[in-house]
């Protein structure tokens, strides 16, 4: 049986610029950073958390042999549209989290806002992916 959840992949335009976000600005560790020349300099970059288990594998959109061009530009539209990636956080204090990311150059597409599960912000990253961060009722 499966025995726990490890790497969340997430798409990116470019690694070092997701490495920079994602450590630089909401507080995650590098994981793990290996290139392998041997499958073309793949490069296998994750972050996560401290304390947590999870990871983010930071991947770039490849072309082929894995993804044929059109795919891969299909897959950036998406990207860029904030539709190819749906992260949540949890907060212990949403608004206090908001003004500190906000002050770090955090895109927010949505201000700290009340629902009825908490109070809840959507930021993207670079590559603009979709990201919410949640203070649970």
């Amino acid at each position: 049986m499966l025995k726990n959840l490890s790497n969340v992949n997430v798409w990116v335009h470019d690694q070092d610029e997701a490495l920079a976000f994602y450590t630089e600005k909401l507080g995650m560790e590098i994981r793990d950073d290996v290139t392998l020349p041997e499958l073309g300099n793949f490069r296998w970059l994750t972050v996560g958390l401290p304390g947590q288990d999870v990871a983010l594998a930071l991947m770039a959109v490849p072309g082929p042999p894995v993804f044929d061009e059109e795919t891969r530009k299909q897959l950036m539209n998406v990207m860029a549209k904030g539709a190819a990636a749906g992260l949540i956080f949890s907060t212990d204090d949403c608004q206090a989290s908001y003004e500190e990311l906000k002050q770090k150059g955090v895109d927010f597409q949505q201000e700290p806002t009340e629902q009825p599960y908490g109070l809840d912000a959507g930021f993207r990253d670079p590559s603009g992916n979709s990201a919410r961060m949640v203070q649970p009722q």
